[in-house]
């Protein structure tokens, strides 16, 4: 098979652990990249990246890379592609345009112009063209302008990949799911580790860390934009499908422990698990945080506190943390605690040395993982002793 340029992208602050997942699922040419990484493929890797990469966002088909000087060199550059012999007149279609360091002064133009240009492909050799659907297109053009160049993308997962298709309820301020799994590598957390979200509310960590250790592909549960490409080879999905399924464990309970103080959020994530098909996997318990013992003599916890917006909130989060930093040290020696944050005063309020601060970010939300390593004496004598 012929190989194609492809671009990642995920939250930024995942893009080492994407590129090492990419490598592992047959992405080749690997390149990272500030929010993602590029890499080339066949038509396999990119059905099976899809199905797999619990990381990735999408997984964008690169159609065009060429230097432009002002909109009509866009309209021609988009103009020139072969839009008709990729998808349908039939179907609907979204652009999508960034730009950086862009000279031309309108992004809105230069995205009616991209527009113009595929339709009037279409119209050329076909008689019609796609109408355009914002909400729920069929296809998702991609495009993006530096100072020099534009590039051109076919989206061929259609919905964002860290929607898995199974989750029915999320919170407030929902983790991402490819954010999680991410993290969940990024710690080098491994299956068959204990693993403690004891503020879980939807269950987003738990679920990730379920699929993960009964290796069932993340993308499973959804269908994908690459599907209804002309060129789509049905035969080959099915048999890449089939061989994942083959791949995944059987369903056991796993040593994966979540609690929440409020018994409505354990609902939701006994309603997530059992979308997945997951029921009854993981250790769930009402408990308020403060009162939580470990579950087991060592193991990991991973939690995304709440964040205060309105004062009163904030303020109860400013009792909390202390307590909880006492907690950890009192009942969590020989565990590693990681918690992420987009609160700035957690880190000086839970009076806990970090050894280490993973700046992360949760859709356009700028977060912290904070690592914690809960051991007898604490991170100041134990770099004492490194020092002596």
């Amino acid at each position: 098979m012929a190989l194609y340029h492809f671009f990642a992208p995920c939250p930024r602050g995942l893009e080492s652990v994407l590129v090492t997942e990419l490598q592992k699922i047959g992405a080749s040419s690997l390149q990272i990249c500030d929010g993602g990484a590029k890499f080339q493929g066949d038509w396999h890797a990119c059905y099976r990246i899809n199905l797999e990469s619990r990381i990735a966002s999408r997984i964008l088909w690169q159609v065009v890379d060429r230097p432009y000087r002002n909109e009509i060199d866009i309209y021609n550059i988009a103009r020139a592609l072969p839009w008709n012999e990729w998808f349908s007149k039939d179907l609907t279609l979204r652009i999508n345009m960034a730009a950086i360091k862009c000279p031309l002064r309108s992004l809105d133009f230069i995205t009616l112009r991209v527009k113009d240009a595929v339709c009037d492909k279409f119209r050329e050799h076909t008689g019609g063209r796609p109408s355009i659907n914002t909400e729920k297109p069929d296809v998702r053009i991609h495009g993006f302008l530096n100072a020099q160049k534009l590039t051109l993308y076919l989206d061929t997962s259609g919905e964002a990949l860290f929607k898995r298709g199974s989750r029915k309820i999320s919170g407030d301020a929902p983790l991402r799911e490819n954010l999680a799994a991410g993290i969940l590598q990024l710690i080098d957390w491994k299956p068959g580790t204990p693993l403690l979200d004891p503020m879980c509310g939807s269950g987003t960590f738990l679920l990730e860390a379920a699929r993960i250790s009964l290796n069932i592909p993340s993308g499973l549960g959804r269908n994908f934009a690459f599907e209804k490409f002309k060129k789509f080879d049905d035969a080959l999905w099915r048999e890449i499908k089939n061989q994942a399924i083959a791949r995944q464990k059987p369903v056991t309970s796993q040593p994966i422990y979540g609690s929440d103080l409020y018994g409505e959020a354990l609902v939701n994530t006994r309603t997530n698990f059992l979308a997945a098909g997951l029921p009854e996997i993981v250790n769930l318990k009402q408990v308020n945080i403060l009162e939580i013992s470990a579950p087991t003599e060592t193991g990991i916890i991973i939690t995304n506190p709440p964040y205060g917006v309105r004062m009163g909130e904030q303020q109860e989060l400013m009792q909390l943390y202390p307590r909880l930093g006492d907690v950890l040290k009192k009942k969590f020696h020989n565990w590693k605690a990681y918690i992420l944050t987009a609160d700035p005063s957690l880190p000086k309020l839970i009076r806990l040395s970090s050894s280490r601060r993973t700046p992360l970010f949760n859709g356009a939300l700028e977060c912290r993982l904070l690592e914690y390593k809960m051991v007898l004496g604490g991170m100041r004598e134990i770099k004492k002793s490194k020092a002596m």
